[in-house]
């Protein structure tokens, strides 16, 4: 049976449980992205760009060597068809610019703001994509979930606004960057979800995106201060990025996208800054003040409406006969 075969009859009568695993797949990449910044504060001597190539190098080069071990036909094919060029080309791009843009727009807001600006618009940019090429009908459901989430990110992440606005300063220079690196990101969720649902294999989809992305992104190593790699303890933090934050979480939302919409995706990966602020709580001594508990609970709350089935879907499966 083809993998093309495979994606159609998925989308019948097993949905709703397929719907449900690959959103916890998703959750489960956001959480693994949100170790980033802990696992990044023990890397002394680092820098924010170099961690951004590091991890795509890596996590790239992870990706590609995996789908050429275990989906080399799917490999071989995404690429043959001209039809796909276009998305892999957008996507592989999306992903450097993403990287790029976002690191910029925090040097000039402050990481409070460019994280805030960049995660909370990348929902949004991928529903107007969404039905700018009419792929996708957003749902009040949607809308509600989206618009607590992102609430609840900026209550979360807010406590460094003031600490931001001394250290950098908002530049609407800065907040344009953040916006771009949101767009990026939400035209690479895109791009992977319409080739993973025109049936070519999500590995192949991954590996091929960010093998493509490690290639702009390798030389940036050699412009930035990167000794902190040379260390044991730096190479060991360096592989965990690529391989596990990078490789493993971006495979796992390449998977969730089989069964997931790419708006619906985009605001489950808000979890990244929830896990990132209850990490920074247990290891790093952080606070949580009042606001950001008060948004934490909120994005909980937002993201597990978005993922709660309808009582439709319920209904359906406790008449369904087991095949």
């Amino acid at each position: 049976m083809s993998q093309r075969t495979f994606v159609r009859r998925a989308s019948g009568t097993d949905s709703p449980a397929r719907a449900r695993a690959g959103g916890a797949g998703i959750l489960v990449a956001a959480s693994l992205w949100g170790t980033t910044g802990t696992v990044q504060a023990f890397a002394d001597g680092s820098s924010p760009f170099s961690v951004a190539a590091i991890r795509i190098l890596i996590g790239g080069l992870t990706l590609l060597a995996l789908a050429a071990a275990t989906r080399r036909a799917g490999l071989r094919r995404l690429v043959a068809d001209r039809r796909n060029l276009p998305l892999l080309g957008l996507g592989a791009a999306a992903i450097a610019v993403y990287q790029t843009a976002f690191f910029v727009a925090a040097g000039r807001t402050g990481v409070a703001v460019g994280t805030i600006v960049t995660i909370g618009s990348a929902p949004v940019f991928t529903g107007l994509i969404g039905l700018a090429a009419r792929r996708t009908v957003l749902t009040g459901r949607w809308a509600l979930a989206t618009a607590g989430a992102v609430t609840g990110c900026t209550l979360l992440i807010g406590g460094g606004l003031a600490d931001d606005a001394q250290g950098a300063g908002v530049e609407p220079a800065g907040i344009a960057l953040a916006l771009l690196a949101g767009l990026a990101y939400a035209g690479y969720a895109t791009a992977a979800s319409v080739l993973i649902t025109r049936g070519e294999d999500d590995r192949a989809v991954a590996g091929a995106l960010f093998g493509a992305a490690a290639v702009p992104l390798a030389p940036v190593l050699l412009a930035v201060p990167a000794g902190w790699l040379l260390t044991g303890s730096g190479a060991l933090i360096a592989l965990y990025l690529g391989v596990v934050t990078t490789g493993a979480g971006y495979l796992l939302f390449a998977r969730g996208l089989r069964a997931t919409p790419a708006t619906t995706a985009t605001t489950l990966t808000l979890a990244e800054p929830a896990v990132a602020a209850v990490l920074g709580t247990v290891l790093l001594d952080e606070e949580l003040g009042g606001f950001a508990a008060a948004g934490l609970a909120l994005l909980a709350a937002s993201l597990v409406v978005l993922v709660a089935p309808a009582r439709g879907s319920l209904r359906g499966q406790r008449t369904r006969t087991a095949r």
